[in-house]
């Protein structure tokens, strides 16, 4: 950081997030002079571009020159420059103070909380939802929601349009949108209007994922959304499976609602029908939703598909999460029995991070508190006071985002006025447990986050309480009904009674979002992961960096030539298990969910995926999403690791072939797939239909086979893909002179 007239400015990578996603700017073509701090895309890629950061030392006509922040110099046209007007976070922080204060009702009260925001956002204590940094005050109509879950389609032509139309309009104002799928007829299903068949729920989500690649938001960032279909549906093999092709729905991140009726069958082992309402049922148009319990409810016939054992459907959803990182899984009837809002608006889909789960016209409004700066580490311990005095004030802030932001959508509005849903949650976390020498994931660890998630919750409630007292609580609030929820059953009888007697101004407080680019801007761990790694390359719009964790810096400079303490980990060196834990600690104090990635290694297995997913359940977490590493072939964080192999040799020897046939005996030598590898991919026509076999070499030397035939579950694909396995093993297995066991395998 250095310090400058207007206050302090960001270096590196935070920097050009912060002008890139939340400063105010104005498009370089409407003018760029001398001296001001610009954004330049120095590459136009349309999947990776690369931004750097400069001052303008020269403006000839069109023609822009600029000497970047790395020392180089840039010339080129305007229109591929972004001028800052805002070129410091103090600036951001007075512009949001105020604008978030404006909606009290008296001069005095805004100026007394136009001040208090500004202390609480100073320092990063505080760090807002994107769509807040970018929007509140500035001249733009942007949405201060992140992101939007909107009605699940209507089962027609027009209603998916509208549907296209309402994601669309979100999105271009800087919103990421959730869809539930459910209420679109299967693939094949009769549509009598026309006399023909429909493509189906999979397809109708490939034109929103399609969509959603071409909107940048807010001239920032792209487009974001999630597309989620019920265990019921007659498409979910095919919603299951789609990502399994890296060109399928790239643009959406894909989960499956799970109910407890299907964990039990699951368990028991027991048939599964996959369903669709009677399509011929004359109330279908004007009565169905997605809501097939409202849908039986009302004595309406379903049509049963095919019926599957569950196991098998699970299974598929694992071995999916497995291969592609997706889909993911939310578990849809337990979220809702947790729900504070169960008995007037139900949850039917998530936002695009999982964090927060909506009912339709439902949005996310968030705010981070930094928990890095509530430490005190001359007494080991949390500041335990300011903690409590930023949360009451953070429910206050986001509370006002509410009456603060404009509304493009009459449904937003009304839905939001009615609930007032706030998601507070927190980034640093990893950073605070390091700074109190407490290893992430160890049973300390869980101890320490059921104290320190309970006394957000209990003191973000009570702060909610007290708002309810001043300024009324939700128009749809019931005490009785509203305590009655899972999540209000467990909260102690201060915060009960507080809600019995006062209310509540929100119906939900808290979530636990990603963070990833706020949390990288700021320099701390984002949401409540642990660090990626302590040195690793972030691939996103602006290009690769290469970063470097602060803290780590700050603790080798004071220990020069010690090795780290083992309370310093990453997400690498956790078990996916220690993940899963974590976030299901953190989970029992937070209304809303989590946003959190259990991290596995190459080589964990699906067996060992099938036990993680089980055990989320079972600890209560309300989803769930692995990354197994090397599973993608991009992926945001990585390391930057020499391709080189490790070798565990044994005492047994193999006969390996020579040129001339003999066979020459050498020690077995196993060689471990390393974190990272490169390849290619080939589509090939085979008698059994196509086939996709990727090859991954280590400098030069195939190392790895990969083989897809067929639809996962199919026996052609269970030997396409032994036939890979098997390959691969023989090239990890002993020595031989360059080409030699390619050949062999040919």
């Amino acid at each position: 950081m250095q310090s400058t007239k207007q206050g302090t400015r960001l270096t590196g990578l935070s920097e050009k997030i912060f002008l890139d996603r939340y400063a105010l700017k104005r498009q370089g073509k409407y003018g760029v002079n001398v001296g001001e701090t610009v954004l330049v895309l120095v590459k136009d890629d349309s999947r990776f571009p690369q931004k750097e950061v400069g001052e303008v030392t020269a403006v000839d006509g069109d023609r822009v020159t600029v000497r970047l922040r790395n020392g180089e110099t840039w010339t080129g046209a305007k229109e591929l420059v972004t001028v800052a007007i805002e070129t410091t976070p103090e600036q951001m922080w007075k512009r949001l103070a105020k604008a978030i204060a404006a909606v009290e009702p008296t001069p005095e009260k805004r100026a007394e909380w136009t001040e208090k925001f500004e202390y609480l956002l100073q320092d990063w204590k505080l760090v807002p939802g994107g769509r807040i940094a970018a929007g509140a005050g500035a001249s733009d109509e942007l949405t201060l929601f992140n992101c939007y879950v909107i009605p699940s389609p209507h089962d027609s032509r027009g209603g998916i349009m509208k549907t296209l139309s309402q994601m669309t309009e979100i999105m271009a104002r800087g919103g990421g949108v959730g869809i539930n799928l459910s209420s679109l007829r299967p693939r094949r299903a009769l549509v009598r209007g026309v006399n023909g068949s429909s493509s189906g729920a999979v397809s109708w989500g490939g034109l929103f994922s399609y969509t959603t690649g071409l909107i940048e938001q807010g001239g920032s960032r792209r487009g974001a959304l999630m597309l989620m279909l019920n265990d019921w549906h007659p498409d979910l093999i095919e919603f299951i499976t789609v990502k399994q092709r890296m060109d399928k729905m790239n643009n959406a991140n894909l989960s499956v609602c799970i109910s407890n009726a299907f964990m039990r069958a699951v368990k028991e082992d027991l048939d599964w029908e996959l369903v669709f309402p009677d399509t011929s049922d004359p109330d279908y148009d004007q009565v169905w939703d997605g809501d097939l319990d409202k849908w039986k409810a009302l004595g309406k016939k379903v049509d049963v598909y095919k019926v599957m054992k569950a196991r098998d459907i699970w299974h598929t959803i694992i071995e999916s999460a497995w291969k592609s990182a997706e889909p993911g899984v939310v578990f849809m009837e337990y979220y809702n029995q947790m729900s504070n809002s169960w008995y007037f608006n139900k949850i039917i889909c998530t936002n695009p991070c999982g964090e927060q789960g909506l009912p339709a016209w439902g949005v996310c409004n968030l705010s981070a508190l930094n928990l890095a700066k509530f430490v005190r580490e001359d007494e080991n311990d949390v500041d335990w006071d300011a903690l409590g005095q930023a949360v009451e004030w953070a429910v206050r802030f986001l509370d006002n985002v509410i009456d603060a932001t404009p509304y493009h959508f009459e449904e937003n509005r009304q839905n939001q006025m009615n609930e007032r849903r706030i998601g507070l949650g927190t980034m640093g976390l990893a950073e605070m447990l390091i700074r109190l020498k407490i290893r992430y994931g160890s049973p300390e660890s869980l101890k320490f986050l059921d104290k320190l998630y309970g006394f957000i919750a209990k003191k973000a409630y009570l702060a909610s309480a007290d708002l309810a007292a001043e300024k009324g609580p939700f128009p749809m609030f019931d005490a009785e009904k509203f305590l009655q929820s899972g999540f209000m059953r467990q909260m102690d009888e201060e915060v009960r009674e507080a809600v019995r007697t006062k209310g509540m101004r929100n119906v939900t407080v808290l979530t636990q979002a990603p963070t990833g680019s706020t949390g990288t801007m700021v320099g701390t761990s984002t949401g409540i992961e642990p660090f990626y790694a302590f040195e690793y390359v972030r691939q996103s719009r602006l290009g690769k960096d290469k970063q470097y964790v602060p803290i780590v810096k700050e603790w080798m400079e004071q220990h020069p030539g010690e090795p780290l303490p083992d309370y310093f980990v990453t997400a690498m060196d956790l078990t996916a298990e220690e993940h899963i834990r974590v976030q299901a600690a953190i989970q029992r104090w937070v209304d809303s969910s989590i946003s959190k990635t259990a991290n596995a290694p190459a080589d964990f297995t699906i067996e060992e995926t099938k036990k993680l997913y089980e055990l989320a359940y079972e600890l209560g977490c309300k989803g769930v999403t692995i990354y197994r590493d090397g599973s993608r072939d991009t992926q945001v964080l990585s390391t930057e690791k020499p391709a080189e192999k490790t070798v565990e040799k044994t005492a047994e020897k193999e006969a390996i072939p020579s040129n001339d046939g003999t066979a020459t005996a050498k020690k077995s030598e196993y060689h471990r797939r390393p974190q990272k590898l490169t390849g290619a991919t080939y589509k090939m026509k085979t008698p059994l239909g196509k086939a996709y076999i990727t090859i991954n070499d280590i400098n030069g030397k195939p190392f790895e086979i990969i083989v897809n035939i067929g639809k996962a579950g199919s026996d052609v694909f269970a030997m396409s893909e032994a036939l890979g396995r098997v390959s691969t093993l023989f090239l990890r297995f002993g020595e031989l002179p360059d080409g030699n066991k390619a050949k062999l395998l040919i």
